[in-house]
C-alpha cells in the first residue's frame, strides 16, 4: 500500500467528519461571503485545529479568494488542501546522517511511545542502518520488557538496566555500545513523567549532557510523541515538553482511530513543531514518514 493509500485509510474518521462537513457545508452556498468562512472557520475548530490556527487558514484563504477572483464557494475546498499543505511543509526528514546518530523519545505513559520507538528501529533497519535501543525509561515497569520485544521484531541491539537505573547511565551505555558495535543510530526511550516537570527536565538535561559529552559531533533529534486521540490536551502536552525539552519534531500516533486528526495543524502551526512521522494503524509499517501534500491530498479527497 502507497503512501496516499495509508494516509487515505488512516485518516477515514477526520476525513468523514471535518472534510465531509466542509465540502458539505461549501456545497450550500451560492456565493463566497463572510458568512461562509464564519461557518468554515467554525468546522475547522470543530474538528480540532485550534481556534487560532481555524481564523489564520481562513485569513489565508480570504486573501487568496481576492488575489484570484474566485467566486464559486466549490473552489474553496481544493484551496483550503493547498493551504493546510503549506501549513504542514517543511522540516520532515529526520536529521541522522552522523554515525551515531541519537534519536530521544519523550512523550508522556499511554501515547505509543515505546511502540513508536520500535516502529522506527524496523524503518531504519529496512534502510540498511544498524540501530540500538537504549531502555532509559527505567522507571516504568514493562518499558524495557516491551522495548525487548521491538529490538527482537525489528532486529536491532538493546542496552538495559535494572528498573530505577539512572537514565542518563543507560544512554551513556547506549552510545558506547553503539561506538563499539558500528552503529549508526541509537534511539532512546525516556520516562513520561510530566507531571513532575522538574524531574523530567533535570532528568533530560542530565540526558543531554551525557550525549553531549559521548557524541559531541553527532546528529540529535528529540522527538514527542502525542496522542491524536486526545485532540487539543495533545497540544497543551506538547506545550508543556517544549518548554523543558529541545523538541525538534513531532510523532503522532493513533490517527487512524480518531476522527480529530485536525489536531495536526495546531501542533505545527501553534507551536512552531514540524511533523517527522504520523501513526495510521497498529502495523509496524503503520508509521509513516511524514508528507504534507500525501497528508493533505489524502484529507480532503472525495
Amino acid at each position: 500500500m502507497g503512501l496516499f493509500a495509508k494516509f487515505r485509510e488512516g485518516l477515514k474518521k477526520t476525513r468523514e467528519s471535518m472534510s465531509a462537513s466542509v465540502s458539505s457545508m461549501l456545497s450550500s452556498f451560492t456565493k463566497i461571503d463572510e458568512s461562509l468562512f464564519e461557518e468554515l472557520e467554525e468546522l475547522l475548530v470543530m474538528g480540532d485545529v485550534g481556534v487560532e490556527t481555524a481564523e489564520r487558514i481562513c485569513g489565508i484563504l480570504k486573501d487568496k479568494v481576492k488575489e484570484q477572483g474566485v467566486t464559486d464557494p466549490s473552489r474553496i475546498y481544493d484551496m483550503l488542501r493547498t493551504v493546510i499543505a503549506d501549513m504542514l511543509r517543511g522540516g520532515e526528514e529526520l536529521h541522522i546522517s552522523t554515525k551515531p546518530s541519537v534519536i530521544l523519545v519523550i512523550g508522556v505513559n499511554g501515547v505509543g511511545k515505546t511502540t513508536t520507538i520500535g516502529k522506527i528501529a524496523s524503518l531504519l533497519t529496512k534502510q540498511g542502518k544498524k540501530v540500538i535501543l537504549g531502555a532509559a525509561d527505567t522507571f516504568r515497569a514493562a518499558a524495557v520488557e516491551q522495548l525487548e520485544v521491538w529490538a527482537d521484531r525489528s532486529g536491532s541491539g538493546i542496552v538495559k538496566q535494572p528498573q530505577g537505573s539512572d537514565p542518563a547511565s543507560v544512554v551513556f551505555d547506549s552510545i558506547a555500545a553503539a561506538k563499539s558495535r558500528g552503529a549508526d543510530v541509537v534511539i532512546c526511550d525516556t520516562a513520561g513523567r510530566l507531571h513532575n516537570k522538574k524531574n523530567l527536565m533535570d532528568e533530560l538535561a542530565k540526558i543531554s549532557r551525557v550525549i553531549e559529552r559521548e557524541a559531541p559531533e553527532c546528529d540529535r533529534e528529540v522527538l514527542l510523541v502525542l496522542d491524536a486521540t486526545t485532540g487539543q490536551n495533545a497540544v497543551n502536552q506538547a506545550r508543556e515538553f517544549k518548554s523543558v525539552a529541545g523538541i525538534t519534531g513531532i510523532v503522532l500516533t493513533k490517527l487512524d482511530g480518531t476522527s480529530r486528526g485536525g489536531v495536526i495543524l495546531s501542533v505545527r502551526e501553534g507551536l512552531g513543531l514540524p511533523v517527522k512521522f504520523v501513526g495510521v494503524g497498529e502495523q509496524a509499517d503503520d508509521l509513516q514518514p511524514f508528507d504534507a501534500d500525501e497528508f493533505a491530498k489524502a484529507l480532503f479527497s472525495k
